[in-house]
C-alpha cells in the first residue's frame, strides 16, 4: 500500500499529504514500524487483519511517486495488480472517498507518475478528497498547504474513514469497499 505526498516536515499536514497520512495512520493501528528507509520509501511491512502488507510513503516528491512504486514492486516481485494507492483529489469534497481500479490521472501528477512508470492504468486507487480552494488560492499553493482552521475535525474523521476503508480494500478487495464506501452519483463510473 503506497500512502502518496511529500516528504519531510515542510510538507506535513498539507492536503497533498492526506494519502500519507492515511497511510500512516493505518500503519500506527496495526503496529506496522516504517522504519525502513530504501527503495525511495519510508516503508514497512506488517499484518492487517490477516493479510500481509507492505505499507510505504515515497521520499521522492510526489511528481516522482513512480519511482518509489516501481522500486517497491521490484524488490518484491509484485505487479502493478498487487498496488494499493492512496491520495488527495482535488475534484471530491473534503471528506468523501472514492475507490478507483482504474482510470487517467485526472491532473493529479502523483498519479499521473504511477501510471507511467508502471505503464499501465489499472491501477486501485483510493482518492480522498479535499475539496477546492474557497479563496481563489492558485491551485498548487493550495495542495501545498494546511487545511483550514474549520476543517480539522473533518480531516480526522476522513483519515480514520479512509483507513476503515483501507482494511476492507486490504481484506475484501475494491469491490466491497465500494459497496460499504464509495455511494456513485449517476455521473460518476466505479471503473
Amino acid at each position: 500500500m503506497l500512502g502518496l505526498g511529500n516528504p519531510g516536515k515542510r510538507y506535513a499536514g498539507t492536503r497533498h499529504n492526506l494519502g500519507a497520512m492515511a497511510a500512516e495512520e493505518l500503519a500506527r493501528r496495526h503496529d506496522i514500524k516504517l522504519g525502513r528507509k530504501s527503495l525511495s520509501s519510508l516503508w514497512g511491512k506488517g499484518i492487517v487483519k490477516g493479510r500481509k502488507v507492505v505499507v510505504a510513503l515515497p521520499q521522492t516528491y510526489m511528481n516522482l511517486s513512480g519511482q518509489a512504486a516501481s522500486q517497491l514492486l521490484d524488490y518484491f516481485d509484485l505487479g502493478a495488480e498487487n498496488l494499493l494507492a492512496v491520495h488527495d483529489d482535488l475534484d471530491l469534497e473534503l471528506g468523501r472517498l472514492k475507490i478507483a481500479v482504474r482510470g487517467s490521472s485526472g491532473g493529479h501528477k502523483g498519479i499521473a507518475s504511477l501510471i507511467h512508470s508502471l505503464e499501465t492504468d489499472r491501477l486501485v486507487r483510493l482518492k480522498l478528497g479535499i475539496g477546492r480552494p474557497r479563496y481563489q488560492e492558485e491551485i498548487d499553493r493550495y495542495v501545498l498547504s494546511g487545511f483550514y482552521a474549520d476543517q480539522q475535525q473533518a480531516v480526522e474523521r476522513v483519515t480514520m474513514a479512509a483507513v476503515d476503508c483501507l482494511e476492507v480494500m486490504l481484506t475484501q478487495g475494491p469491490q466491497a469497499a465500494m459497496q460499504k464506501f464509495h455511494r456513485p452519483t449517476n455521473e460518476e463510473v466505479e471503473g
